[in-house]
């Protein structure tokens, strides 16, 4: 634990996973946290703050900032961390599941944005840091709604930056590759699945475990989280893992047909 504090830093999606491992590596490296989860949770021994935000609620999302600078005075970081997967053809989900995806993987980062911008221009400084993916990079059969949602935050977060970085607050990503999580937690199925994907969807599930298992472990992607945070000058991205560096080379200097015929090797797809 450093002897200064760096700053006060809010994130979302905090009780397990990338989010919890994220806080403690802030906590660590100096800063006051503050986790949310969408549960009520005890606060970490380690000095973790757990405040309750849904950021699919524009009330929520309001309250826990209003907590957070009523009871720190400030917000110098704040990590979008919070999403849900889905994994299924995209013709198995109904638009009413799309926007629920979207609501909390897109808008959600916006809700919390919008709420910390006031604050952060207010001191004039202060640095967002959302979690993308290399699914925001590349295409990726049986996860068209969670790539959507990591492409759109890929754009969002870019064009932001270049509106605020005036005023004296910097938006970066972060873009893990695959990280050993609770996969069978986080992940939605399709709500109306069909029977010509049953086989191939039960195929891109058993791969997902696999490459789950042999994944990074989110301190991986803490790590890059951290350094995203305290660089002076920001990249604009920063990936996490070695999976994640050798995907964004492919993806940029690499001939599109040769990308595409990886791509449906590595996912066991036919030619």
């Amino acid at each position: 634990m450093r002897n200064t504090e760096r700053g006060i830093a809010l994130v979302t999606g905090a009780s397990s996973g990338i989010g919890l491992a994220t806080a403690q590596a802030l906590r660590r490296d100096g800063y006051r946290v503050f986790g949310t989860s969408r549960k009520p949770m005890p606060d970490a021994a380690d000095g973790i703050a757990m405040l309750i935000c849904d950021v699919s609620n524009d009330a929520s999302v309001q309250d826990v900032v209003d907590a957070v600078v009523g009871r720190a005075g400030r917000i110098d970081l704040l990590v979008n961390n919070a999403g849900i997967g889905l994994l299924g053809g995209a013709e198995e989900s109904t638009t009413a599941q799309a926007k629920a995806v979207f609501d909390v993987n897109v808008f959600g980062v916006m809700r919390m944005t919008n709420a910390v911008l006031p604050v952060m221009r207010g001191q004039r400084r202060g640095r967002i840091v959302n979690l993308s993916s290399i699914l925001g990079l590349i295409p990726a059969p049986y996860n068209a709604l969670y790539a959507s949602t990591k492409h759109a935050i890929e754009g969002y977060s870019e064009s932001l930056d270049h509106e605020v970085r005036t005023q004296g607050i910097r938006i970066v990503l972060v873009e893990p590759g695959v990280t050993r999580t609770a996969f069978e937690e986080n992940i939605t199925r399709p709500d109306r699945p069909l029977a010509v994907y049953d086989t191939a969807r039960a195929d891109a599930q058993k791969l997902m475990r696999e490459i789950v298992a042999s994944g990074d472990p989110a301190e991986v992607v803490a790590d890059a989280v951290v350094r995203a945070a305290n660089a002076p000058s920001p990249r604009r991205r920063y990936t996490a893992g070695k999976a994640a560096r050798q995907v964004r080379f492919v993806r940029r200097f690499l001939p599109e047909a040769l990308v595409d015929n990886s791509l449906r090797k590595f996912n066991r797809l036919p030619d």
